[in-house]
């Protein structure tokens, strides 16, 4: 009879994050899982200094609780003009629980009046690998760009519709699925952590 295959856990609850994860990793030798299959996971509080801390935070409590693999995301965007925030605070910009509209109508209103040449931003993403004895591993991406004037597009979630990329003269939530995971920070981190992630699997397999 042959062995179950092992789980990976997506240790988030935001579907649109699953979804994009799961596209951008492509095969792997595992189930793939959320903390939605997982309620019992206690509920980690984001308020680490950078992408890695809080990254790093949610993959370890997930690979605990689970008993799993765990693959956590941070990520955001970083705005000049802004002195590189809403940085980590990205999620929760316009407040605890806010909306994506919200986040995006704050940073909008704080750049008002502020001239193309300085609206330039940052995309960054930090995923994290732990396993349920403690090991992790760390990838990171960096996707440049610049924060538009008003939203465009109904494509992709969190800032796609105000974060434009000046090679396409589109915001990201137009470009498209192939083209963004092809280019995105999310994209370059899964590439990255591919190859972690099928050894991390095996490793569980082996136990």
């Amino acid at each position: 009879m042959a062995a179950a295959r092992p789980t990976l856990v997506i240790a988030t609850r935001n579907r649109h994050k699953v979804r994009e994860l799961r596209r951008l990793l492509g095969r792997l030798p595992a189930r793939f899982a959320s903390l939605a299959d997982f309620p019992q996971t206690p509920i980690v509080h984001e308020n680490g200094r950078s992408f890695d801390d809080n990254a790093v935070r949610k993959a370890r409590v997930a690979a605990r609780a689970t008993g799993c693999v765990a693959l956590a995301d941070d990520s955001g965007v970083e705005v000049d003009a802004l002195g590189g925030r809403p940085g980590v605070r990205s999620a929760r910009f316009a407040g605890s629980g806010a909306t994506d509209a919200a986040n995006n109508r704050k940073l909008l209103r704080l750049l008002r009046g502020v001239p193309s040449a300085r609206r330039g931003a940052c995309y960054r993403c930090s995923l994290a690998v732990a396993t349920p004895s403690g090991r992790v591993w760390i990838t990171r991406g960096a996707w440049r760009g610049r924060i538009a004037t008003a939203p465009r597009g109904r494509g992709g979630f969190g800032y796609d519709p105000v974060f434009e990329i000046p090679r396409y003269r589109r915001s990201v939530a137009q470009l498209g699925a192939v083209v963004k995971q092809r280019l995105s920070h999310r994209a370059q981190a899964a590439r990255k952590a591919r190859a972690i992630l099928r050894r991390a699997i095996r490793h569980r397999i082996s136990r």
